[in-house]
């Protein structure tokens, strides 16, 4: 296991290296000059010149990356054009809202998309199969944000049962409570799609653990179903499942950046969104790469859980 472990670690390193030099070339080739966008209405030629040359962004792209690299390395994400803090300070600061709102997210749709497999799978072509894969099918193809606004119109706007947008209420709120209020909708709605997704795949790896012999022979001995489903079929089913609820925490994060957007939330995915449309790219560069990170870090997690379920994976 510690081996395992220690190259799956090995292997994050270059994995990291690649994202960093994706991430960069991809603010470099937006249009627009960042330091016009700094300057506003005070840019003259004079200024724009003297501001590029202090940022730096006078020198070729590869001493640019080479420059922000090495201070990556030292810790220092640099400094927000549009904010005027530490790029790091403002990615943390923004950070757990944004872990807060994916765990939840994911919680969801694990727990949901599991029990919905299951029973697909034991009641196949029953009409418990056929409504939960008709529900599937539809939460598959609606599009989150589309689903956030009408979430927010029932519920928020017509029923009035939870708060539109934020994280606490503005007068009288801040605690759990109050947070798990603003938090449903937004989690709802960054599940839905990711519940589909786990749901299919429980259901399809299900009916094929169900057929081998293992549990022809534990239904044989007398074993209870709900042994032979729960202990003997699920557990070996996770095997395959472990690694796609780990893909979905990419899903989950990504969609953060529009849910958050949706509902207000403050986030990294609302911090995004602002330091595109002011150009600050250094920003844009530190919680993507953070981003990134989580993800990494999170399916290295589910593989060392697969790999803990089957030590025969990975050896």
């Amino acid at each position: 296991m510690l081996s395992y472990a220690l190259r799956r670690l090995a292997m994050i390193v270059p994995v990291l290296l690649g994202i960093s030099v994706i991430v960069f070339l991809i603010m470099a080739m937006i249009p627009g000059d960042p330091a016009l966008a700094i300057l506003g209405s005070f840019a003259t030629p004079e200024n724009t010149a003297q501001l590029r040359q202090d940022l730096g962004l006078d020198r070729s792209l590869i001493e640019q990356y080479a420059v922000w690299l090495g201070n990556l390395l030292q810790g220092d994400f640099g400094r927000s054009y549009s904010l005027n803090r530490p790029v790091l300070d403002e990615v943390i600061e923004r950070l757990g809202p944004t872990l807060l709102l994916a765990g939840a997210s994911l919680i969801l749709c694990t727990i949901l998309g599991l029990a919905a497999g299951v029973v697909s799978a034991v009641r196949q072509y029953g009409w418990q199969d056929k409504a939960l894969t008709l529900a599937v099918l539809v939460g598959l193809s609606t599009p989150s944000f589309w689903l956030g606004l009408i979430l927010v119109l029932i519920f928020s706007v017509g029923l009035r049962w939870f708060p539109v947008s934020g994280m606490y209420a503005i007068y009288g709120g801040g605690g759990p409570t109050d947070l798990l209020h603003h938090l449903a909708l937004p989690a709802i709605t960054l599940a839905v799609v990711a519940t589909g997704v786990i749901a299919r795949l429980t259901r399809s790896t299900m009916l094929e653990v169900l057929r081998q012999d293992f549990v022809r022979t534990a239904r044989a001995k007398g074993v209870t179903e709900r042994t032979v489903i729960l202990r003997h079929a699920l557990r070996n089913a996770l095997v395959n499942i472990v690694p796609i609820i780990g893909i979905q925490t990419g899903f989950v994060l990504g969609g953060a950046v529009y849910i958050e957007t949706v509902f207000q939330w403050p986030g990294i995915g609302r911090m995004l969104v602002t330091a595109i449309s002011t150009r600050d790219i250094l920003l844009v560069q530190g919680g993507v790469l953070v981003v990134a990170a989580c993800y990494v870090l999170i399916n290295l997690a589910a593989d060392l859980i697969q790999h803990m379920l089957d030590p025969r994976i990975g050896t």
